[in-house]
């Protein structure tokens, strides 16, 4: 496409272009039309695009100055003042988002020859978008609650607000533990898990388990498999579905632990991302395999509702405060092991960590300035998680009453003894 239009002299490129944009959005403004019992405001497809080459023809008459191109501007917001006037009193409409789409449309000629072709696109499809998710916009408030608001609020305090102001100094010399460091690894790990829990909660509300399974392992991947095998008991003619679904758990730990990396330590996620990438794999064929096999013998979708599927949002005081808390304590348990005990001794307290949550351990390992190996902060990384996947088939056993002892101990098995191969293999 791009080559097609370099051969196009430049002001022909750029009103077919124009002219194309204005088509499209004047068409997405009819089909709106159409869907509310034929009403209309001032214009669809036709005035649409006429008012984008209007603003090209005037831009291209004096692209310095630019005042044609101002002077066709106010004519049209005259224009659109009365059509919206008029809507007001005769129609007893208020909406503003059409007048708004004009405007848009009217500024595309200065923005497409000032700006590479991508910002054009990109504004033409968001403006697309935001047309044609007008009714999903208006289900999505009407099921969100007043205090998901006060919690995107809260969110962006603590991130754009409260992150940036926070010192950096240390606050026990000679050890890396900074109040912007604890606060960093707070918000880093709530915002991962807020969008999981929106998503679960509104998005994939009465979503099937396995997507329950997907999303849950992104929250938090321990509780997510201690609620799939307490509902094992209650199932019937679908257990394959939970045991995919805690698998899927797994996986999405993986991958949560990828990004965090990714985060925190990008030069050491480049060098051993291989090792993370055929987990996330062979955990998501675990997970496939378990699907089919026992889904053979027995046929029944079920739904997990949210109301059966609770967790706790991650940005209540609480959980932050909770959070931190271990961050600072693996930060200075995991400073004086290395310092007393040296390598060996934090290979035995990974170990160890794996029967409470491993974020803020791993979160302090990705950070870590403690002069440790780049391989031994992989190998004690995967040591904690392995660990920690046992203690989840332990935890799936007992909540399951053994009703599905054989799958868990083969997948989580398999899980475990490939994930020691790739260490041997690799560190």
């Amino acid at each position: 496409m791009e080559e097609i239009l370099d051969i196009m002299p430049i002001d022909l490129k750029n009103f077919v272009l124009i002219t194309l944009y204005s088509l499209v959005i004047g068409l997405s403004q009819r089909k709106l039309y159409l869907k509310e019992d034929g009403y209309n405001s001032f214009g669809s497809d036709r005035t649409f695009t006429l008012i984008g080459i209007l603003g090209y023809i005037l831009y291209l008459l004096d692209p310095i100055t630019m005042r044609l191109y101002l002077c066709g501007g106010i004519s049209i917001v005259v224009i659109l003042a009365i059509s919206y006037v008029h809507k007001i009193f005769m129609l007893k409409r208020f909406g503003i988002t059409s007048i708004m789409i004009a405007f848009v449309t009217y500024g595309l000629a200065p923005l497409i020859y000032m700006k590479p072709l991508w910002v054009s696109v990109l504004i033409v499809v968001t403006v697309l978008i935001l047309t044609e998710m007008k009714n999903k916009f208006i289900q999505f408030t009407k099921r969100m609650q007043d205090e998901e608001f006060i919690n995107l609020a809260k969110f962006l305090i603590i991130w754009g607000v409260i992150l940036p102001i926070l010192p950096r100094t240390e606050i026990i010399e000679g050890l890396d533990l900074t109040p912007y460091s604890i606060w960093l690894a707070t918000v880093v790990i709530s915002g991962i898990s807020y969008v999981s829990y929106l998503l679960k909660k509104y998005v994939f509300k009465d979503s099937g388990i396995i997507v329950s399974g997907i999303l849950g392992g992104i929250y938090s991947s321990t509780a997510t498999c201690v609620i799939l095998a307490k509902k094992v008991l209650k199932a019937e003619n679908n257990k394959f579905q939970y045991i995919s679904a805690i698998f899927c758990a797994i996986t999405m730990m993986y991958l949560k632990f990828m990004i965090l990396l990714g985060i925190f330590n990008i030069d050491l996620l480049k060098k051993y991302c291989h090792i993370f990438l055929i987990m996330f794999t062979f955990s998501a064929i675990i997970s496939v395999i378990f699907y089919f096999y026992y889904r053979k013998k027995e046929s029944t979708l079920d739904k997990i509702s949210a109301e059966e599927y609770k967790e706790s949002n991650p940005l209540e005081f609480k959980v932050a405060l909770i959070f931190a808390s271990l961050f600072i304590a693996f930060t200075l348990i995991t400073h004086y092991t290395l310092q007393y005990f040296g390598d060996s001794g934090l290979m035995t307290l990974s170990v160890l960590v794996g029967v409470t949550d491993i974020n803020p351990f791993l979160i302090n390992l990705f950070q870590s300035n403690n002069n440790v190996g780049e391989t031994i902060l992989i190998q004690a990384a995967f040591q904690a998680i392995i660990s920690n996947n046992v203690v989840k088939m332990l935890y799936c056993i007992f909540f399951s009453k053994k009703s599905i002892l054989k799958p868990l101990i083969l997948g989580f098995g398999a899980i475990c003894i490939t994930n020691i191969i790739l260490l041997l293999i690799f560190l």
